[in-house]
């Protein structure tokens, strides 16, 4: 290859040097911690624009805040779903119930008993009272942090730790990484763990719902780094273009694994600025605030229902733990950025606003939390009676080769066969007491 011209600055060309943009986070370990530069507008103070308006005039929703919990833990403004309060109890019910599950399976992952596990610790409310917004048929298609939306439709929690452990009683048979749920009967599409990919299925879905003159809409959730997936772009193009009856959900917690929201673009503007450009409707969410999530998820729902198009939510939120229990944030954030977070934590405000409005009370929180907690420590003994990990609990090895197949092709029955006899071979007098089932 030829080799290329010299630059001009090599010639003495006046022009300046170009550099190169490297987004920083503004806190590492040992700072302290200043989220002022962060807009919190007073709880209440976005209008609320008809759900069937055109996107064009929504353009100031996408950079400010929809807030309906303020300082004094009451609802305020067009925002407020004025939800009644047993639907409150059970809204917070389900946020205990998902924090007091993702205690008990992070302890069981580092006891090993489970090789993977990711909390969602302090974005309760992005999924739970989100989901509790739409129909309980309607699909929803989620990243790995939304297990609240499965407790919160009823999914038995035995079929979810039973799938964390990949006993013999996981339905999935092994074949996906813990905490990749799926449930057709829940309208809960299989949770993938590559980045972004459920976007465009969502949309999909959601096309297909609508040529077939179904009343069905699809939600699908993302987290704010898997927005620069070519993925999530093809999603927002088709969506917009045909009008899909779909909510894209985008979690921003501002951190991935250990980059921080500004490699995604948050530098830059907001998330839900994204859906300017394609002629999406789009919301700035607050997203520890339950009864904000809630509104915004059910007004997107109500627009996709009247055929009046999709909606992009940003839901501006906070990661309070770690990314999995593969990752150490002390590594790469302050410490003190989880109770310096200025917009709270979700759980902690819902409890306060039902007391607020005399509805609620510490002793019944504490209640709440015990019967979560031991309801949790049941369910999961029941599970480790099936197995966990590296018991030899497991499916039996011809399952390797069902499911996938109507009728198993040649060369697949070659294969089985091939692992009959290797397995013959190594253990001629049969499995040793803890191996695999047969």
């Amino acid at each position: 290859m030829a080799d290329r011209p010299e630059g001009n600055a090599a010639k003495g060309d006046n022009r300046p040097k170009l550099s190169l943009h490297v987004p920083e986070p503004k806190f590492r370990p040992g700072d302290t911690v200043d989220f002022s530069h962060i807009d919190v507008p007073e709880a209440g103070s976005m209008a609320r624009p008809d759900e069937a308006c055109d996107p064009g005039e929504m353009r100031d929703m996408a950079f400010g805040l929809v807030r309906v919990l303020g300082d004094d833990n009451k609802a305020h403004g067009p925002w407020d779903p004025k939800l009644d309060a047993d639907t409150l109890r059970t809204m917070l019910g389900h946020m205990a119930m998902t924090r007091a599950f993702d205690e008990r399976m992070f302890r069981g992952q580092r006891q090993g008993k489970t090789s993977f596990y990711m909390k969602c610790t302090g974005e309760e409310a992005t999924s739970i009272s989100a989901s509790m917004a739409l129909a309980g048929d309607d699909m929803v298609f989620p990243s790995y942090r939304q297990q609240g939306i499965l407790i919160q439709r009823g999914y038995p929690m035995i079929e979810m730790i039973n799938q964390i452990y990949s006993n013999k009683g996981d339905k999935l048979k092994g074949r996906q990484l813990p905490i990749m749920y799926s449930s057709r009967e829940h309208s809960f599409f299989t949770i993938s763990g590559n980045l972004a990919t459920q976007t465009p299925q969502a949309v999909g879905w959601a096309m297909a719902s609508a040529m077939k003159g179904d009343s069905r809409i699809a939600a699908t959730w993302v987290g704010e780094g898997s927005t620069a997936e070519g993925d999530f772009h093809s999603a927002c193009t088709f969506a917009t273009v045909y009008n899909a009856p779909v909510i894209l959900n985008v979690i921003n917690n501002q951190w991935a694994i250990s980059s921080f929201s500004g490699f995604a673009g948050a530098e830059r503007t907001t998330f839900a600025a994204r859906a300017l450009g394609y002629g999406l409707a789009g919301l700035r969410v607050d997203g520890n605030d339950a009864l904000a999530c809630y509104a915004a998820e059910q007004w997107a729902a109500n627009r996709a229902r009247a055929n009046a198009g999709p909606t992009l939510i940003e839901f501006f939120t906070y990661r309070a733990e770690g990314h999995s229990t593969s990752d150490d944030p002390s590594g790469y954030r302050s410490a003190q950025e989880r109770d310096e977070w200025p917009l709270g934590d979700p759980v902690m405000r819902l409890k306060s606003h039902l007391i607020a409005i005399g509805e609620w009370d510490e002793e019944r929180q504490e209640k709440m939390d015990l019967e979560a907690a031991e309801h949790v420590k049941k369910v999961t003994k029941e599970a480790e009676a099936n197995g966990i990990l590296g018991h030899g609990l497991h499916h039996p090895f011809r399952t390797m080769f069902e499911d996938v197949f109507e009728e198993l092709p040649w060369h697949l029955k070659e294969q089985a066969d091939q692992a009959v006899r290797e397995r013959e071979t190594k253990f001629p007098e049969g499995l040793p007491a803890k191996g695999v089932q047969g």
